[in-house]
């Protein structure tokens, strides 16, 4: 019989949490995710969580908010569990198929816009868009903008024509299968190129946090000996797909800025730059075409 005899929220909520910790969650973040999964758990908002912290849950509800709880402790990604993320004002559809969208990858975002702010029609190469979270946020808030977007993952390409819908950017955004440019040649020149590709060397996935190593797809982390292998391939095929003028801008690791940005001026990019990201870490690099 299904009816309601389980601990209350309050009590869940804390003894969630605690899991969470107990796998080596951070405290303030635990209790933050416990509110999450719960309100996921009962289908209700956290406001309703607050107003009702005696409330008890059902046996079905209890074993919701149970599996949800034993996910996030073997450290599946949050994003992952409630199949969503946040990203420049969007809600993007996530899956283990992609990348999750993080906060850094903004700055790409915000430097392709910058640059598009004078243009009258122009035309975007997003190269590896996984959740295609970089051409939905720019066409939203460059609705005179064209985006063009690639990925070597079906999969992952189902997942950008999701959130290409949602956002109700089908008119804008044309997503290609392949590899890099390879797919968004024939739409060339571009305005801009932008991408967050691959850049972790193979030998150092290993020491990511288990969210990343064990749950996110490895090709788009990284499969390479050396993390600067795709921004050599951009820095060879970009620039000849690029308008007079266009700009190639890249999210890169930790202390790659200064070597990508040897590499843009290598391939004849002028006012190279390097943008920090809210943590003071180099992360954004950027180059015009003559």
């Amino acid at each position: 019989m299904n009816t309601p005899h389980s601990p209350p929220v309050s009590h869940l909520l804390i003894t969630g949490a605690q899991r969470l910790e107990a796998s080596g969650i951070a405290p303030d973040e635990a209790r933050v995710e416990a509110r999450i999964l719960l309100s996921l758990a009962l289908g209700a908002s956290h406001e309703a969580l607050r107003l009702r912290p005696e409330r008890p849950l059902t046996d079905d509800e209890a074993a919701r908010f149970d599996a949800l709880i034993a996910r996030r402790a073997r450290r599946e990604p949050l994003a992952y569990i409630t199949g969503e993320r946040a990203f420049y004002g969007l809600r993007l559809v996530v899956s283990p198929a992609v990348l999750i969208p993080r906060a850094e990858t903004e700055f790409v975002v915000e430097a392709t816009l910058g640059h598009l702010a004078g243009c009258a029609a122009p035309r975007v190469a997003d190269v590896g868009t996984g959740s295609g979270c970089i051409a939905v946020a720019v066409a939203v808030n460059a609705p005179n903008a064209r985006v063009w977007a690639s990925d070597v993952s079906p999969d992952a390409l189902a997942v950008a024509r999701t959130n290409v819908k949602q956002n109700g950017v089908e008119g804008q955004v044309t997503l290609a299968h392949g590899d890099l440019l390879g797919p968004l040649a024939l739409f060339a020149p571009f305005e801009v190129i932008v991408s967050n590709p691959p850049y972790i060397a193979a030998g150092e996935v290993d020491t990511l946090e288990p969210e990343v190593r064990d749950w996110e797809p490895r090709v788009a982390l990284g499969t390479h000996p050396d993390g600067l292998h795709f921004y050599r391939r951009l820095a060879g095929e970009a620039p000849p797909l690029l308008a007079p003028g266009g700009l190639l801008v890249v999210e890169v690791g930790h202390q790659q800025a200064e070597a990508v940005a040897a590499l843009w001026r290598k391939a004849g990019l002028r006012n190279v730059a390097v943008t920090n990201d809210y943590a003071g870490v180099a992360r954004v690099v950027s180059g015009r075409h003559p």
